[in-house]
């Protein structure tokens, strides 16, 4: 057996509707099945979706204050009076800044930006950027991405004299600002039909209202930020990814054109997860480590060199993130081993003095990966007395509804259910952290504490074809609230297996069934090699796509998750190194060996200090084993048993066993106990005692010789012909007694323990491995297998 990492959840669906759009929409059952599952829920709507066309983008004047703010900024322009963009420094509020810059450059406005610095300012409207603004001369703000929450600050902006616009996407406060006006579709009282827009989303809004209609060669910025912000890609944000992702391909933004070269990536087919993966992180890395600057250079510049410079200085900044995020990471994984293990930290809250700001938002996520708790990571800085962070959340734990909760002990924090970023006083961590774990007590089970995977369909392998590949690109571009489709394939074992990368930790094969087979590959799944025998029976979920290679187009799945649900027996028997194996088992497993034999447990136990035996020793062959076997799921047969009821008294206990290794064999016992001589040897020994009725002990290697037999195999005949009194033995000799009785050959105990022995350990040894895991069924027909 093998566990999966997740709960698996296998969608339901309503087949009469999937059968209606099928056969409205003329399409595969597959697919009008994927559209069910995501809510599609009528054939006008399908189209809708599938189509993903322009005609689709909502009236913008639908949302509210954008009447008055579109009536502002152009009073703003026809009498050339200064407008600042204030945006954000991740790759949303790039994307939104960079896109009003263009906009505003196609109108003809007096303009310029700002993006406050991660570090010295923080997040959103700052009271010293509005008042240095003012003094600048400008006279309205209008900001993108942010603003939500800035009630103090937008008050302080009306002192000034200041008009602020405020264009938002995060989740209204209790309070809204009293801005000129305040553009956000989830604002309460919106009209606006779509609420989930990105703060890019939002933006491009302002400038379909600004110009009169959407503004499609800017379609590429909507898509980077939108797709980057991780927004579902339903409605409004799936026409933005999808018409962005047509234009990045043939994008004319020399910026982009430059970010694209520098990830490698000029030669391919640009999808959601290129952005996702690749020039989202890159336009995120100057505001993680540095300033935003150099991103909104590359997207708004119209200097080639300037786009190949800030393409580099970003790419540079993204590999210096990286190693910063590991070495964070590292430092917050044995702070949690350490310091706030699991079992009493139901929430995770993280920080430490020199950790840096800009990327512990990306720690707190690949936290969340390893831990599947709520989890938050912040830096501290002891000169303001002041920890700022991040925090990532779980399905079932509304981070901004958690933190809304603990807003006592913070003056400032702002977010979404699943994502959030704070800062405050140091001496509050205590008491959020125990206010956090305390909510988390009453809102989650433990069964919210493993991951749930949602599954699309199962299919049977014999489905899975090009065709159908191709048929599930119709859905993309693929991103939160549209996931790639998983599909569960059942009862497949796997050929070819290997693991390929340049460390080796990448899984490659072919699962097969009934003749039929398709190439999977498994990302971090190397692992696996060692933990699944070659008959393994599995259950694997996977995303299906196409896999093109010099020309040549396949299916292929890549492996989200994998089980095999039945018990597995590895077959190790007879490895010379078997003690060295079952050091590196007992690493990585808690398990239970069984010894049938008291010398192989001292020889197994001699050089072992206690340390070193992180499982359970149970010696079978103890008069003192009262048949009680420790319920563990990794169980070793480390030697090979003397009797065939030791064997099946062990095996009827292992109902919990999920894995049994077979370690037994060579070198266990010595050749005389592998084959019990037949009667004719038995016959051949006793006619030469009648020959040679004594035989002096230092003449027996010569009469092993002359009979053709292992001397080991003599001492045990004769031990069995001096149980039978048919000889006497001495410290010197055996004599041959022919006045003994006769006596049948069964009727000695060591000649009938020898031959079950033998017998058994030929079954046991010399069986095929089908033929084994047969052998164990018929031993114990309760065990399941």
């Amino acid at each position: 057996m093998l566990k999966a990492k997740t709960r698996w959840q296998l969608a339901a669906f309503d087949e009469k509707l999937a059968d209606e759009i099928a056969r409205e929409c003329g399409l595969s059952p597959l697919i009008a099945k994927l559209l069910v599952i995501r809510g599609i829920d009528s054939p006008q709507r399908a189209r809708a979706f599938l189509e993903a066309g322009p005609e689709l983008f909502h009236d913008p004047f639908l949302l509210d204050g954008m009447e008055e703010s579109v009536h502002r900024i152009r009073r703003a322009i026809e009498r050339n009076e200064p407008i600042c963009i204030y945006g954000d420094y991740d790759a949303d509020g790039v994307s939104s800044t960079s896109l009003m810059v263009h906009v505003m450059r196609q109108l003809g406005a007096v303009f310029d930006c700002y993006i406050p610095n991660r570090f010295t300012e923080g997040y959103g409207l700052h009271k010293d950027a509005l008042a240095h603004l003012q003094e600048s001369g400008y006279k309205l703000i209008v900001t993108v991405d942010t603003g939500i929450s800035a009630v103090e600050q937008v008050a302080f902006a009306n002192q000034l004299g200041l008009d602020v616009i405020v264009t938002d996407h995060h989740e209204p406060p209790a309070v809204l600002p009293e801005a000129f006006a305040v553009i956000n579709p989830k604002k309460p009282g919106c009209p606006y039909p779509f609420d989930m827009l990105a703060g890019v989303g939002v933006a491009f809004k302002l400038a379909h209202a600004l110009l009169g209609e959407p503004p499609l060669y800017l379609a590429d910025l909507a898509a980077l930020g939108t797709i980057a912000d991780l927004v579902p890609l339903v409605d409004e944000n799936r026409v933005l990814a999808r018409l962005g992702l047509q234009r990045l391909n043939q994008t004319r933004n020399i910026g982009l054109q430059a970010l694209i070269r520098v990830c490698g990536l000029a030669d391919s087919e640009l999808t959601a997860g290129h952005v996702g993966f690749a020039l989202g992180p890159r336009l995120n890395a100057g505001g993680r480590l540095e300033t935003a600057e150099a991103a909104v250079k590359l997207l708004t510049t119209q200097d080639p060199e300037e786009a190949d410079q800030c393409a580099r200085i970003l790419d540079n900044l993204n590999r210096e993130r990286q190693e910063l995020v590991q070495a964070i990471t590292d430092e917050a994984v044995q702070m949690v081993r350490e310091q706030f293990p699991l079992d009493e930290n139901r929430v995770l809250v993280l920080a430490k003095e020199g950790w840096n700001v800009g990327v512990v938002g990306i720690v707190a996520s690949r936290l969340v990966e390893m831990f599947y708790r709520p989890t938050i990571v912040l830096g501290i800085d002891r000169e303001k007395g002041t920890a700022k962070g991040s925090a990532r959340s779980i399905a079932g734990f509304d981070m901004y509804e958690a933190l809304t909760a603990c807003r006592e002990w913070l003056p400032h924090y702002g977010g979404h259910t699943m994502a959030a970023g704070m800062t405050l006083p140091i001496e509050n961590l205590e008491p959020l952290r125990d206010r956090l774990n305390r909510l988390a007590a009453e809102w989650l089970t433990e069964e919210d504490f493993v991951p749930l995977t949602k599954v699309d369909v199962a299919l049977d392998l014999a489905e899975i074809s090009l065709d159908t590949a191709e048929q599930l690109e119709q859905l993309a571009p693929f991103g939160m609230g549209n996931p790639t489709p998983l599909v569960l394939v059942r009862d497949v074992e796997a050929a070819g297996m290997r693991t390929i990368g340049r460390d080796d930790s990448h899984l490659k094969c072919s699962l097969c069934k009934e003749g039929g087979s398709v190439d999977a590959i498994g990302f971090n799944w190397a692992h696996v090699v060692s933990e699944v025998t070659p008959k393994a029976r599995f259950e694997v979920l996977a995303e299906l796509s196409v896999n093109e290679w010099n020309g040549h187009r396949k299916p292929q799945l890549t492996i989200r998750d994998l089980a095999v649900p039945h018990r597995q027996v590895f077959d190790w028997r007879g490895c010379r190194d078997k003690q060295e194996r079952w050091r590196q088992l007992a690493a990585r497993h808690e398990m239970l060996t069984v010894l049938f034999r008291r010398e192989s447990y001292e020889a197994l136990a001699a050089g072992l200090a206690a340390a070193e035996q992180p499982g359970r020793l149970l010696v079978v062959a103890d008069d003192a084993w009262d048949g009680h076997v420790p319920a563990l799921p990794t169980v070793v047969l480390y030697d090979l048993p003397k009797r065939r009821s030791d064997l099946n008294r062990v095996l009827a206990r292992l109902e919990q066993a999920e894995r049994i290794y077979c370690l037994f064999g060579d070198p266990d016992l010595g050749a005389e106990r592998l084959s019990c001589p037949g009667r004719e040897q038995f016959k051949a020994l006793y006619q030469f005692l009648l020959q040679v009725p004594c035989v002096q002990r230092i003449h027996l290697d010569a009469l092993a010789r002359r009979l053709k037999l292992k001397r080991d195999v003599l001492d045990g005949m004769l031990a069995v012909f001096a149980e039978l009194e048919f000889v006497r033995s001495d410290a010197e000799s055996f004599r041959l007694q022919p006045e003994a009785p006769k006596r049948p050959l069964e009727s000695s105990r060591y000649y009938a323990e020898w031959k079950e022995e033998a017998e058994l350990a030929t079954e046991l040894l010399l069986s095929s491995y089908d033929a084994l895991i047969h052998h164990f069924q018929q031993q114990v027909e309760t065990v399941t297998w």
